[in-house]
């Protein structure tokens, strides 16, 4: 029997004598809502020899309704010695199929070439499949460091590959602004540029200049790329803190008025939006508007974290604020501020995201969370109480700025998203995961490469296959043939072993561990990956 390989590992795989011999011109027959993923797979196919075809042989994908099994993303794969045939109750779970099968093609082609493969001979295969969770993301930070279109286009495509459906792009920063709005052309005029000032290591600065911003033209070629591979994409405008790059760009828009530079030290600082000028509101819904033109996903994120309220407490504006709808104090301002937002985002029919800081009495209940540092039972309670909806991101678990010391290969794998004290029911209200990647030391592709895979590889099967039947030793041997994939396809991809923490790694994760609150717990603090290099 054949030995199939597939990452992530696939709900349930029936072997079977005899194969199936495919080139590029075996026929593709579809139906017209998969004409994009027959053309995809076409694509795939097109290096291959152009070797006759017999008679009645075909790629066939086609969608079945009704099938509860498979939801919306699950395909049925059979490979026969007549015909493959993919189908799924959506084009989506089409894509995954053929993402499946493009793991049983020669890893050559995924560079578009067949260097003599005069046949490529598929073994017969019946593959039913689905995943696990709705929510497969990857979160990249380029408010830190600009990494450019051609990064993130082929960012999309290993996403794909692995069936990740939620690309998050953290647009907004301290150090950059990263996206063109028209209404305010002075976010990328100046807010998209650092100088390379400031003092290495002290405030973790690289001692760089950086700059860079995605135009509108550039925005609506990524998203449409991205919907072709049935990836969404989820747009962050960093609010109301770490906000000190629009700041810079437009100063009224803070409590001291200014004036502002972008920031060229990575950490966390105390200047934010001003919740009492009726301009902050206008500002961000107006910028807002042009990310909704921009961006067709249900969901917005508005980041919510690390916002302090010093700068609130001193402004008479806030204050005054406060007075005038009655609150109590500048934590009851932040909720202000943020239902504003979320309220706003509701009327034009999308739907906020923000980091686990949102999580404060009288928020709005449809914001969704983004849990990544603090108490479980927190998280917990607004499950129970509100059922409110969570994405796990978990600091200690998930962060893949982390090293690989740090965070393994093995701590990656094996981390479960569902807290063991939630029932199965209140367990649906974890939508999936979504490791991040904070870019403070990451600039170019090799280094991206490096944090991200294999780890992310890792994640990815996480998100998708069931928990039964998991283990290690067995993703082990399957991410072997998947590294060959990744080497053809250039992945500078970091090693397997199992790599020792150093003694301040470990003290590092005992501190976070065991004061969780504290600065030292902070992804800006952790200053172990400035030694690693790829």
């Amino acid at each position: 029997m054949p030995d199939v390989s597939i990452i992530p590992r696939p709900q349930k795989i029936l072997t079977h004598q005899g194969t199936f011999s495919v080139n590029s011109k075996t026929p593709i027959i579809s139906d017209t809502l998969n004409r994009k993923n027959a053309a995809y797979l076409k694509r795939l196919l097109s290096p291959l020899p152009k070797n006759s075809v017999a008679k009645n042989q075909a790629i066939h994908l086609s969608l079945r309704k009704n099938i509860k099994l498979l939801g919306q993303e699950g395909y049925f794969l059979k490979i026969s010695t007549k015909e493959i045939s993919i189908e799924g109750t959506t084009p989506a779970g089409i894509f995954y199929g053929i993402q499946t099968l493009r793991q049983f093609l020669p890893p050559e082609l995924e560079r578009g070439e067949c260097r003599g493969i005069q046949a490529c001979t598929l073994p017969c295969v019946e593959i039913t499949d689905f995943p696990r969770f709705t929510w497969r993301g990857f979160m990249l930070d380029e408010g830190r460091h600009f990494l450019g279109k051609e990064i993130v286009l082929r960012t999309l495509d290993l996403m794909a590959l692995q069936k990740l459906n939620v690309f998050h792009w953290h647009l907004t920063e301290d150090q950059g602004w990263r996206i063109e709005i028209k209404k305010y052309p002075l976010l990328t005029k100046i807010g998209s540029h650092r100088p390379g000032t400031g003092t290495l290591f002290k405030g973790h600065h690289d001692g760089v200049s950086h700059g860079g911003f995605y135009t509108q033209v550039e925005i609506k070629e990524i998203v449409a790329y991205a919907a072709e591979r049935h990836i969404l994409i989820v747009p962050e405008i960093e609010m109301p803190g770490h906000c000190l790059a629009a700041l810079a760009s437009y100063p009224n828009l803070s409590c001291m008025g200014g004036p502002f530079d972008v920031a060229t030290n990575f950490g966390i600082f105390p200047d934010l939006f001003c919740a009492g000028k009726d301009f902050t509101f206008t500002f961000i819904e107006e910028v807002l508007s042009e990310i909704l033109e921009l961006f067709p996903s249900p969901y917005i994120h508005i980041g919510g974290d690390e916002a302090f309220s010093k700068r609130w407490k001193k402004c008479p504006d806030c204050q005054s604020r406060i007075r005038q709808e009655g609150l109590k104090d500048e934590t009851e301002l932040k909720v202000y501020f943020t239902n504003r937002i979320i309220a706003w985002l509701a009327e034009k029919g999308r739907r906020a995201i923000g980091w686990n800081e949102i999580m404060q009495e009288g928020v709005r209940q449809e914001a969704i969370v983004q849990y990544w540092l603090g108490k479980k039972e927190k998280v917990e309670e607004e499950i129970r109480a509100f059922a409110r909806d969570v994405i796990i991101s978990t600091y200690l678990n998930t962060y893949l700025d982390h090293s690989h010391a740090l965070t393994s290969l093995k701590d990656a794998y094996e981390f479960e998203p569902i807290f063991p004290g939630l029932s199965e029911t209140e367990g649906a209200h974890i939508l999936g995961l979504e490791p991040p990647l904070w870019t403070e030391w990451v600039q170019d592709q090799d280094r991206l490469d490096f944090q991200m895979y294999p780890r992310l590889t890792a994640f990815a099967e996480t998100a998708w296959s069931s928990r039964e039947g998991k283990y290690f030793k067995d993703f082990q041997s399957r991410l072997m043939k998947f590294l060959i994939r990744l080497d053809v396809l250039g992945v500078a991809y970091a090693g397997t072993g199992d790599v020792k923490p150093s003694y301040f790694e470990r003290l590092f994760k005992m501190i976070s561990i065991a004061i969780p609150q504290t600065k030292t717990a902070r992804r800006k603090m952790n200053p172990f990956n400035i030694s690693v290099t790829p």
